[in-house]
């Protein structure tokens, strides 16, 4: 029997980030270093396959101010989608979890204030990176 596609119901999660931000980026490989089953894909939200994620979920295909999870059929954004990732890592960050016991709007009220001041921070790339051959079967077009 085929697997899931990823994102359905049954198949692997997805994170769908902004490609072009530092920041995001090393997030996608810090993730990757703690998901060694490599049960997470990936795709940059200016991909074709991060469009065609966004477009079914009807979220704009124009505003990369948050990280997607796409997760058994479901969107979660923001707050939520980063817990739900750390949920899912090796080592002690699904202890992150119990954050969700903070209102999220107050945590939504940080994860923008970072997100707003990604690029200033963190520095913006001019093309979306390219994963390693190691990783590379990991990541959608």
């Amino acid at each position: 029997m085929a697997e899931a596609s990823p994102g359905a119901a049954g198949g692997p999660p997805v994170v769908l980030f902004d490609g072009v931000c530092n920041f995001c980026n090393a997030s996608v490989n810090f993730i990757i270093d703690r998901d060694p089953r490599g049960r997470l894909r990936f795709a940059a939200l200016q991909s074709e396959a991060g469009e065609a994620f966004l477009r079914g979920a009807g979220m704009p295909t124009a505003d990369f101010d948050t990280v997607v999870l796409v997760e058994d059929g479901r969107v979660h954004t923001r707050s939520d989608a980063a817990l739900r990732i750390a949920r899912r890592l090796s080592g002690a960050w699904p202890l992150l979890a119990a954050f969700r016991v903070v209102p999220r709007p107050l945590r939504d009220l940080v994860y923008d204030l970072v997100a707003r001041n990604r690029y200033r921070l963190f520095g913006k790339r001019d093309a979306c990176m390219l994963p390693s051959p190691e990783v590379r079967a990991r990541f959608l077009g």
